[in-house]
């Protein structure tokens, strides 16, 4: 193991690596802990005891933070001429569909979120192979695609954020900033524990929560008391 810097010094001063937190306790530790010049982003990871690979155990949904993301969300929304006033109106970056789809076709995915109508899913199925594996993709499950384009927007931009569990069974979403006070983060933190709660397959046996931490873009992680997830910490 490589020698320690300064800032990892100090940050290892302040909490036990070795103990699970509450997770009111982990939000004010992990503001502590991080050292960075910039605004780092917080992040939860959840660890699932859900085998991905089966269809009855994937958990995935989405979640309207609180108090947002603490970043600005660059949002395309893909539509016929009669949405795009409706999708600027309510805050869209980038709003049109050939034009944007040539775009895409020849590497332009600097966006966030893509929202599109069902009936251009046609022409976006068409990207797919290119949206797909940057988490970009339209999907019904996720309200990006509707006729409700708007509303959509609007709660992109106020911090709704969609998250799935990964291949080694493991939900990883930033959920704000250091910059927020650590009341912020911890009610950000329990509303995606919370939705994650209600999604825990029926197929599952054994344990469905295993593991958490809380980190920092720059920090060490901070084990959680996942027994407490239950209650309001």
């Amino acid at each position: 193991m490589g020698k320690l810097t300064k800032n990892q010094k100090m940050a290892m001063a302040k909490y036990d690596a070795a103990k699970q937190y509450k997770l009111s306790e982990a939000c004010e530790i992990v503001k502590e802990i991080t050292y960075t010049k910039f605004d780092a982003s917080v992040e939860l990871s959840v660890n699932l005891g859900v085998d991905p690979r089966k269809a009855n155990q994937m958990v995935r949904g989405v979640v309207t933070l609180p108090n947002g993301t603490g970043k600005q969300t660059r949002v395309l929304v893909l539509c016929t001429p009669d949405k795009e006033t409706e999708a600027k109106e309510a805050g869209a970056d980038y709003v049109g569909l050939d034009e944007y789809i040539d775009k895409i076709k020849g590497g332009w995915t600097d966006v966030d979120v893509i929202i599109c109508t069902p009936s251009v899913m046609a022409k976006v199925g068409a990207i797919g192979r290119i949206l797909g594996p940057r988490g970009l993709m339209p999907n019904p499950k996720t309200g990006t695609v509707t006729m409700e384009i708007g509303n959509a927007v609007k709660e992109v931009k106020a911090g709704k954020i969609d998250f799935k569990v990964d291949k080694t069974g493991i939900v990883h979403a930033a959920i704000g900033k250091v910059s927020f006070t650590a009341t912020q983060i911890c009610e950000n933190a329990q509303e995606l524990i919370s939705a994650i709660l209600k999604l825990k397959p029926q197929a599952l046996k054994g344990t469905y929560l295993k593991s958490a931490s809380l980190c920092s873009t720059m920090s060490p992680g901070i084990q959680l008391d996942v027994k407490t997830f239950s209650s309001a910490e």
